[in-house]
């Protein structure tokens, strides 16, 4: 079978499905009695096991076997939930994920397991019950394990049934004779288990999943079924998959299923108020109950998402850019010509293209959650190997950015962690010295506000040592004379800096916190660092919701038209020469009883000021600080398209690229935070 067209689909679903592992396995170990979160965990780590094993991987499929057996152990009782068995199993998922980007990258390397897998069974040994083993092997010896009969219910299948119950959730028993010509039974029973899970969930069957993927089975399967359907739906269902003959549904009585054990749950009054009804359906004789009357049932489509290609999500990207830029040209036509005949007609285009580009927007911006979600496991594992008791608590994870932005904050983000829980949070007897909680805590936060996505990471430990980094700063031979306290603080931004004396896996080469400047600054953010001795450190990223079409104020310098971001301008107003002073040989503005620097964008361009025109400061606010750019004139509102510079001319840092207005003209985009 040629698998090359499902590869790009497994790759990418294997790792949404272990990164959904992780924050479960994350999730499962805080609360080690959540039934719905050890299922939804079995399930998965089934998923990934049928998948790697129909693409050909038997060894992702081997590993991922060995997974459930402890994962069913967890289900059966046997097996606690404890730290070091969680540790197993995330060393696992690991495994897996590298397994996924050699397959990815089209590396052929044997990664070894069999330490893992040793470890694995050495797991599933500590929660071996000889008797339970001995039914399994009786089990196998007579397939019968009459499917005929009813499926035979333990403790822990009642508790999750009477879950169920209290949710209003109708389970029943579930019977499917497949047709005995049938010459693909694994296939055929994977249709079936994968038609009723997209509504509800199946938790015990007959023949069991291995029985079932080997074909090791008659034509019968029997199962329990838990949904929000009605019987009727459940079977019409069931139906409209080929080679299924007949379906027999019937609510679930625990009473008569296992006596013992439901003694043992209590009295299960509410499981024996269900009418004893069967549905008997068969494809010649298609009735459903005596007393229901035929109904037109609308089935909601099974796909109603796509997977797009992200070239083919760039590419409709560009020519809604392209088309903006068009229809700011016919304005400026019809404006130039007087053509009221076309006013309408353009009003219309103009509202259409505002739309498309909204969409397009809207398409192209994912959750930070997609970023996120990977954290909790890493401060997890850096908590161990610090030996310091922290927690991440997460806000804000469904705030929506471009998927550029996506790509490219998941490094910068990871370093700030990382240094948070190196450099941040003290050793917990330190903290209770101090008087704090024992467990560190290091919130991520965000959020959006205007045009912009604001991120947070901030932590409750020591604080940065101003007198340290000053120290330190005169040492690599950083002049730190007349800079302020918060100056000195974002010197740690600076290449190569570093307070830490002791180079470690985790921090302490001084190749983190530029590395997060550099690449926030090159999506056109800030970052600053504020912080305060013992109550902690807060890195505040701004970041540009998108990073293709933005609103942005056209200015003249000299002849030269440029483009400032609408995001970072607070207000313009207008230029007096007496609004301006000087203090430590640098001009400032007085406004609104503030010190304003002052920033002659023609100076620092070295463009020629036009002398005699009525001039105006623009008041931008990039992070923490606010200046004053001195324009020559205000040339109005406009959405621009940002096309990049190219490769020559991308050693310019005062643009962050350049647009093209109505009349044809190239203008270049400023780069506010790098001018400030």
């Amino acid at each position: 079978m040629d698998t090359s067209q499902y590869m790009s689909m497994f790759l990418e679903e294997s790792m949404e499905n272990l990164q959904t592992l992780n924050e479960s396995l994350l999730e499962l170990e805080q609360n080690p009695e959540d039934i719905d979160k050890l299922n939804e965990i079995f399930r998965v780590a089934h998923t990934i096991k049928g998948m790697a094993a129909t693409m050909g991987f038997t060894q992702m499929a081997e590993l991922t076997h060995k997974m459930e057996d402890i994962l069913s152990e967890f289900r059966e009782g046997k097996l606690k939930v404890t730290e070091k068995v969680v540790t197993v199993l995330f060393t696992c998922l690991d495994t897996l994920e590298k397994m996924v980007n050699n397959i990815s990258e089209g590396n052929s390397e044997e990664i070894p397991i069999e330490k893992i897998l040793h470890d694995l069974h050495t797991m599933a040994e500590i929660g071996d019950s000889p008797k339970a083993q001995e039914k399994v092997n009786n089990c196998n010896e007579k397939i019968s394990c009459d499917v005929n009969e009813k499926v035979i219910l333990n403790e822990y299948d009642i508790n999750v049934i009477k879950q169920a119950i209290e949710k209003l959730f109708n389970v029943y028993e579930v019977q499917i004779d497949l047709s005995e010509s049938t010459l693909l039974k694994a296939a055929r029973a994977f249709l079936i288990f994968k038609s009723l899970e997209e509504d509800g969930e199946i938790i015990k069957s007959i023949p069991g999943a291995e029985d079932l993927e080997s074909e090791n089975f008659e034509f019968k399967i029997s199962l329990i079924y838990i949904t929000k359907k009605e019987k009727a739906e459940v079977v019409e269902m069931l139906l409209n998959i080929s080679e299924v003959e007949n379906v027999t549904v019937e609510p679930v009585d625990v009473k008569n299923n296992s006596q013992d054990l439901t003694k043992k749950m209590g009295d299960f009054k509410e499981i024996e108020k269900v009418p004893q009804v069967n549905t008997v359906v068969t494809k010649n004789n298609a009735t459903v109950d005596d007393k229901s009357k035929k109904k037109e049932t609308t089935h909601k489509k099974a796909h109603q998402s796509v997977r797009v290609d992200l070239e083919r999500l760039d590419k409709f990207m560009n020519m809604v850019s392209e088309l903006v830029i068009h229809r700011t040209r016919l304005e400026q036509i019809s404006s130039v010509h007087k053509l009221t005949d076309l006013n309408e007609t353009i009003e219309q285009v103009a509202r259409s293209t505002s739309e498309l580009q909204e969409l397009v927007m809207k398409i192209r911006m994912l959750p930070l959650e997609v970023v996120f979600n990977r954290f909790p496991r890493m401060i997890r594992d850096l908590s161990k190997e610090l030996d310091k008791e922290m927690e991440l608590v997460i806000k804000g994870q469904e705030t929506e950015i471009d998927r550029t932005v996506i790509d490219e904050i998941g490094e910068p983000l990871l370093h700030l962690l990382r240094n948070a829980a190196d450099h941040g949070i003290e050793p917990s007897e330190v903290r209770i010295s101090k008087g704090k909680s024992p467990i560190g805590k290091i919130s991520l936060i965000a959020y959006a506000e205007g045009t912009k996505a604001i991120i947070k990471v901030m932590d409750d430990g020591a604080g940065l040592d101003v007198k340290r980094i000053t120290q330190k700063a005169n040492e690599v031979g950083i002049n730190t004379d007349g800079m302020t306290e918060a100056d000195i603080k974002n010197l740690i931004f600076a290449q190569g800096f570093s307070t830490n004396d002791k180079v470690t896996d985790i921090s302490g080469r001084g190749v983190g916190m530029d590395v997060v400047k550099t690449k926030i600054a090159a999506l056109g953010g800030t970052v600053d660092a504020t912080s305060e001795i013992d109550k902690g450190t807060s890195f505040i990223i701004t970041l540009p919701l998108t990073l293709q079409i933005i609103q942005a104020l056209l200015v003249k310098i000299g002849n030269e038209t440029m483009a400032i971001s609408l995001g970072y301008i607070d207000r313009v107003i207008d230029y007096k020469a007496e609004l301006i002073k000087k203090t430590s040989n640098k001009e400032v503005i007085v406004y609104n009883d503030s010190i304003i620097p002052l920033v002659r964008v023609n100076e620092r361009m070295e463009i020629e000021a036009i002398e005699n025109t009525h001039k105006y400061i623009v008041i931008v606010k990039v992070g923490e600080k606010t200046v004053g750019l001195l324009v020559d004139s205000l040339l109005g509102q406009q959405e621009i398209v940002i096309k990049p510079l190219g490769k020559t001319l991308q050693g310019l840092k005062e643009y962050i690229g350049a647009t093209i207005l109505g009349d044809g003209l190239v203008t270049l985009i400023l780069d506010v935070a790098a001018l400030v």
